[in-house]
């Protein structure tokens, strides 16, 4: 049995910052309300016609985090593409990633789990070298979320939070068990699936043929929704079971975490779940403030942010943690 370690990170934004000043042109907002609930100062949106994409904004990220893991990308054994927007209905970005990076035909993997899928894609990666099944995989997490934003007053509890961009991380065979990835945890609630959600344009109980008959500019399914309260009431009591889950089955505690990546949904949460732990500023990394809410692609670009400002050392303890859509949520504990 091998541990799989991170070797290489990379991320990537759009040029174009948005501002809350910028958005209360558009919406009966400001910027001291943005603050007061999110933390978030600005955020970063593609501009139309500019090319990015999700899946070339994960190939931008990609191309960093391989040229920094040393190896080229014929050495990539499989994909997972974390993303709640991907640029088709179907296929999914993670083939799109192996071509436009010219990769052999190795296998893509997409995954859908929103605010926790980059935990989630990186717990496969995990099993998938822990089994010798892969030596190096590629996982990326990527968002284009402006797009579907209802950028009116009508959608601005949801829309003043999310942001575009991708970060991604090539993960190897580690033969130091007691180094790399050390565990992983997910986990699900169904029952709360439509408090956080996009119902449209799904198929449950529509046919497109109705859906483009009524063409109705009213019809709100197709924007997020978020129950805020509720979901942050869920939030900080499942981020801080699974830290703690994660730490127990180490044999750690929250005295040992050099650094927490929390998922950056709200900067409040992050701050409760410091607040709880009992960890200083130096061991909670934070970057919600610039680029809102990336969903998937918010782990490894504030991941890669920490590392390159020297956040993240040889042997220290580093916890990422996410919740969001589904409910899902879980935690990975790596010794770096």
């Amino acid at each position: 049995m091998y541990n799989s370690k991170i070797i290489g990170l990379g991320h990537y934004v759009p040029e174009n910052v948005v501002t809350n000043d910028d958005l209360s042109k558009v919406m009966d907002t400001n910027d001291a309300w943005i603050q007061e609930r999110t933390g978030i100062k600005e955020r970063r949106h593609v501009v139309r016609g500019d090319g990015d994409t999700t899946t070339s904004m994960g190939v931008k990220a990609a191309k960093i985090a391989i040229e920094r893991a040393g190896i080229d990308k014929d050495d990539i054994d499989f994909i997972v593409f974390a993303t709640l927007s991907p640029d088709y209905y179907f296929p999914g970005p993670g083939v799109l990633v192996q071509r436009d990076l010219g990769i052999k035909t190795v296998g893509a993997l997409d995954v859908r789990n929103q605010c926790s899928g980059f935990v989630y894609a990186i717990s496969i990666a995990d099993q998938y070298i822990k089994t010798g099944m892969y030596k190096n995989v590629l996982v990326i997490g990527s968002e284009l979320h402006s797009h579907g934003l209802d950028m009116t007053t009508r959608g601005r509890a949801v829309s003043v939070i999310f942001g575009d961009g991708a970060g991604a991380a090539v993960l190897t065979r580690e033969e130091d068990t007691t180094k790399g990835i050390l565990s992983t945890h997910l986990h699900s609630e169904g029952q709360h699936a439509e408090e956080l959600s996009l119902i449209a344009p799904g198929m449950g109980n529509r046919w497109v043929t109705d859906i483009m008959e009524d063409n109705d500019p009213n019809d709100e399914s197709y924007f997020p929704y978020m129950n805020g309260q509720f979901v942050f009431k869920n939030a900080v009591v499942r981020f801080s079971e699974v830290i703690v889950e994660g730490l127990e089955k180490n044999k750690l505690k929250s005295t040992d975490i050099d650094l927490l990546v929390p998922h950056q949904a709200n900067l409040r949460i992050s701050q409760f779940i410091q607040k709880k732990f009992q960890l200083s500023d130096d061991q909670v990394f934070n970057n919600i403030m610039k680029y809102g809410n990336t969903t998937a692609a918010s782990i490894p670009i504030a991941l890669t942010e920490a590392w390159q400002e020297g956040k993240v050392k040889s042997g220290d303890l580093v916890v990422l943690a996410a919740f969001g859509s589904g409910f899902t949520w879980g935690s990975v504990i790596i010794r770096w």
